[in-house]
């Protein structure tokens, strides 16, 4: 069932995708994206173009791979911003994150600029520090400030499953439409286990260690 927020909504709002376009001006996992985008404008009321969309895409520059921004306001505006995506690292260090998402916050179910848990865990990050884990107000392993969660047991990935609250990640949703991976409730417990892989569509999977916070 398709929700729908009801406003007031924060001044400035977006709702917005950020893509991997490969160097010959493919978006990868471009669909996905597409249906997201369609999904948080149905929620909030926003008018989408895709047609104009599509062609602020094409018009990106080819030859190297780009991060791509891609946001909606609520009067239809699109705007396009794109910057060179640097090497993923080897590994990410990874905390978690003292504040927590309302698993029943039906924000979460859309990519917009009103992100507030999600950027006072970011700006909290320690120095060093990759990326943060959100638990919500149950304690419970949600996702990461800008990815998905997974724990790799076996080759297989295990994500939290939405119900426990969080966006559903482009990356994720690929990943287990392929039988790449698979929902199930994680924990603490298994957290300290290791094999943490942090991802999202614009970098993939990155292997994560979980550091203790200072």
């Amino acid at each position: 069932m398709q929700i729908r927020i009801p406003g007031p909504f924060p001044d400035g709002l977006t709702v917005f995708e950020t893509m991997r376009a490969e160097a010959d001006g493919r978006i990868a996992l471009w669909p996905l994206h597409l249906a997201r985008l369609r999904r948080g404008c149905a929620a909030l009321g926003f008018p989408l173009d895709e047609e104009r969309a599509f062609a602020l895409l094409a018009g990106l520059p080819r030859g190297q791979v780009l991060r791509a921004r891609l946001a909606v306001d609520r009067a239809g505006a699109l705007s396009l911003t794109h910057a060179a995506l640097p090497p993923n690292p080897a590994l990410w260090r990874v905390v978690i994150a003292e504040h927590r998402l309302d698993a029943g916050d039906p924000w979460l179910a859309i990519k917009s600029s009103h992100r507030p848990v999600y950027d006072a865990a970011r700006a909290a990050l320690p120095p060093g520090i990759d990326e943060a884990i959100l638990l919500n107000r149950a304690g419970v392993p949600c996702e990461g400030t800008i990815t998905s969660l997974f724990l790799d047991r076996g080759g297989v990935l295990l994500t939290p499953p939405l119900s426990v609250g969080l966006l559903p990640g482009v990356l994720r949703a690929s990943l287990i439409a392929a039988g790449r991976a698979r929902e199930a409730a994680l924990t603490m417990d298994d957290l300290r286990g290791g094999g943490i892989i942090m991802g999202n569509a614009l970098r993939g999977l990155i292997p994560a260690r979980l550091e203790t916070r200072p």
